[in-house]
């Protein structure tokens, strides 16, 4: 009989273990579902044609420029839906890109009248950073864990650019250097980090190629292919915490997800067939957003890892 019994309350907890396993299961599946799935966010129209570099604060609050006319940034507060004006950069200035380093810093880089502005927190306000007529645009930014900003600078009637090294000087103003490199690049555009901040990846949208550099100082080494694509364009791009590389094919309508050797590990369609660039943020940073000049609005989807930036402000970097 007490055999009996306990052979009855075995076979009970394992029914009951395969029911709860199949549960979890169930829910991983259904919460799997859910990701690379894109859909508008913000009302069409908000931001002109130029509309661009998104990216998110330490808060959740995501910025992008050109709001409603050029030269403006927009602000969308987290959990929101709906822009609003959160700054104005100064007359003839037009900004590009939008990135925030540890600190909370917000950098701009305005590629009509060759600076990056900086905005510090808790105001609204540019101020120069860095100004220099060597500039074409400036483009493009990213930030390392240091501060160091590195911006891409195409030529784009020339079809060829260059890549600027930017830190912070004694007197708080940004130092520039032209970094060098081993081989001529083509128009120099969506630019981002490893995450251990060694290599710097850059898409060249006249080749349409992106290559990957090992970063010494001011200079670009062991210039490495990773990925040459055969039709539509390539625009920005990002990393997330273990290195893939999502790329805005803007003719194409599609964010391309590479691995850090360059093997396509997924294309995700959008609902608009212009991206320009993307940002990580939500509350975990596995929350995509990503700027469409078709439309001129936001639209967003989850992933499974959080962006490299969002760690980088949130302190869950390797």
């Amino acid at each position: 009989m007490a055999n009996a019994q306990t052979m009855a309350a075995t076979i009970s907890n394992r029914i009951i273990w395969f029911l709860c396993s199949a549960v979890a299961l169930i829910s991983a599946a259904a919460a799997e579902t859910g990701l690379f799935q894109s859909r508008q966010l913000t009302p069409s129209g908000e931001y002109t044609f130029n509309i661009e570099g998104p990216a998110v604060d330490r808060a959740g609050n995501l910025f992008v420029v050109n709001f409603q006319r050029p030269g403006t940034i927009g602000k969308i507060v987290a959990g929101d839906a709906a822009s609003e004006l959160f700054a104005t950069l100064p007359e003839g200035s037009i900004g590009n890109a939008i990135r925030f380093d540890t600190s909370g810093r917000m950098f701009i880089a305005d590629y009509k009248k060759h600076n990056v502005f900086v905005i510090d927190p808790g105001t609204s306000e540019p101020r120069s950073y860095f100004q220099s007529d060597g500039f074409n645009q400036p483009n493009d930014l990213t930030v390392a864990a240091d501060g160091t900003l590195y911006a891409s600078d195409p030529n784009w009637k020339a079809r060829n650019g260059q890549v600027w090294r930017i830190t912070r000087g004694s007197d708080g103003n940004g130092v520039v250097e032209k970094m060098t490199s081993p081989r001529p690049k083509s128009t120099t555009n969506g630019i981002d980090l490893s995450p251990d901040g060694r290599t710097l990846y850059v898409g060249e949208s006249n080749s349409n190629e992106i290559w990957a550099y090992r970063l010494e100082g001011a200079a670009l080494t062991a210039p490495r292919l990773i990925k040459k694509f055969d039709d539509a364009s390539i625009d920005g791009l990002r990393t997330d915490i273990d290195g893939r590389i999502y790329v805005a094919r803007i003719l194409k309508g599609t964010i391309l997800v590479l691995s850090p050797n360059g093997t396509v590990e997924r294309e995700i369609p959008l609902s608009a067939r212009e991206p320009t660039n993307l940002a990580f943020g939500g509350p975990d940073g596995k929350t995509v957003y990503v700027s469409q000049r078709k439309g001129g609005f936001i639209e967003t989807f989850r992933v499974a890892r959080p962006g490299r930036e969002y760690c980088l402000q949130a302190g869950c970097l390797k």
